[in-house]
């Protein structure tokens, strides 16, 4: 009998608490343009509204701080909850970007909090610090020795799901510690001198390459590299423990000197890689892309600057832009003493990494993704890089977006490819995504 009434009992203790739990907060901040883009001392206005479960709160408060795309802060309060939302007004004296964070205390003491971003002229950020002035001789040193170790290119066949491409496992002798590593494939068949070639590259983090087997199908040579030079097709478990290991903290390692800087070895895969692409004798020898996300945006527009032959790039959200400015992208390189002094020794070795000051050496055509509220690659950022590329150009403007990949990108990034293609693909994503790109600028 005793279970028979602790089953009724338990349902009315779990209804009982169902009832009293609280319903979920959503808040929001968004400006009054659609845009979100301003001029310089033009006033921006922030709409804060706070619903709980989609239902508009009018009572209560909530916090508010006005800071320089997360930086320096300059302004902060409180605001009343009303049926019209609450309203921030603040400026910004220069190009930039400016940030409305709001919290808000649910009244069992949790915190939920939105982000709000406004472009301020950002067509008018400038670099934090010009190239080195012997940048290019650095980089051309390089190149001339890695030019001295042969590629000895290790080919091994895996499947594929596609009936009418081959894909391979590559590896590549190179400079830097590590070998090139990534998965190549082609169409089968091919004629010489009859395609276009594609680089993909990583975000950040530690794991194997993909098949870039989608791309072999639209009629390109297409590899798809690994960010460290590290075996392909492994368990999880093996690249967990190598972030947990040699590789933990990566972007920081050897950066008090740019011989040492582990992104040396990584931007010398990028070189390696290319050269192999364009050996190939199937490469037309006038197409070569390179797309990538975060990191892999910032290696995208790495590479176009350390080969002429790129003749087009995708860079989403991309990393290492503005080592020395004030508002950087990941990997925050630069380390400030409690004065918010920069380290000068670390602050020089940036500048030789710095996708901004390789963006001024490339003509390639470009798309380019910023999100206003990314807190990973800020948008601040992201605009010092690319301002400074000499190419056609186009730049994603996504108000709402934190660090991380919308269609708009997606979209742009395949019709980007597709202008790149020869005339005579036809495939169906191609035929789809034509239209889209134009090469001027979408703000």
């Amino acid at each position: 009998m005793r279970h028979k009434l602790f089953y009724p009992f338990f349902a009315i203790l779990l209804a009982a608490f169902s009832i009293g739990a609280e319903k979920p907060y959503t808040l929001n901040v968004v400006t009054d343009r659609q845009d979100a883009l301003y001029h310089v001392n033009e006033t921006v206005s922030f709409v804060i509204s706070l619903q709980q479960d989609k239902e508009t709160v009018t009572a209560g408060e909530v916090a508010y701080v006005l800071t320089n795309d997360g930086e320096d802060e300059i302004a902060k309060g409180t605001l009343p909850l009303s049926a019209d939302s609450a309203r921030v007004t603040g400026t910004l004296d220069k190009p930039g970007f400016l940030r409305c964070e709001a919290q808000f205390i649910t009244p069992d003491g949790k915190k939920v909090s939105a982000l709000g971003g406004a472009g301020i002229d950002p067509l008018l950020i400038k670099p934090s610090l010009p190239p080195p002035d012997d940048f290019d001789a650095f980089w051309e040193g390089k190149k001339a020795a890695l030019a001295e170790v042969p590629m000895n290119a290790r080919l091994t066949p895996v499947a594929t799901s596609t009936e009418n491409i081959e894909c391979f496992d590559l590896q590549l002798d190179c400079l830097g510690g590590a070998p090139v590593s990534g998965y190549f494939a082609r169409p089968k068949g091919a004629t010489a001198k009859s395609l276009p070639a594609l680089l993909t590259v990583h975000g950040a983090g530690v794991r194997s390459a993909n098949k870039p087997e989608r791309y072999a199908a639209r009629g390109l040579l297409a590899l798809d590299i690994n960010a460290h030079g590290i075996p392909n097709g492994q368990s999880e478990a093996y690249y967990d423990e190598l972030a947990a290991g040699r590789l933990k903290d990566y972007r920081y390692q050897g950066r008090e000197n740019r011989e040492t800087y582990y992104f040396l070895g990584m931007y010398l895969r990028l070189i390696r890689a290319m050269a192999f692409l364009t050996a190939q004798p199937e490469w037309n020898g006038t197409e070569l892309i390179v797309c990538g996300s975060s990191q892999g945006g910032g290696q995208a527009i790495v590479a176009a600057g350390l080969d002429t032959r790129v003749t087009a790039f995708a860079a989403n959200v991309p990393a290492m832009c503005d080592h020395t400015g004030r508002v950087n992208g990941w990997p925050r390189l630069v380390p400030h003493d409690d004065t918010g002094k920069p380290d000068p020794q670390i602050t020089e070795t940036a500048r030789y990494f710095d996708a901004m000051n390789f963006a001024t050496r490339t003509r390639a055509d470009a798309v380019v993704s910023v999100g206003f509220i990314d807190n990973t690659c800020r948008p601040t950022s992201v605009y010092a890089a690319y301002n400074n590329l000499q190419g056609k150009k186009r730049i994603i403007n996504e108000p709402r977006m934190t660090h991380t990949t919308w269609p708009s990108f997606t979209k742009a990034q395949d019709a980007l490819i597709a202008a790149h293609l020869p005339v005579t693909a036809t495939t169906h994503d191609v035929v789809h995504v034509s239209g889209v790109w134009n090469g001027t600028l979408t703000l």
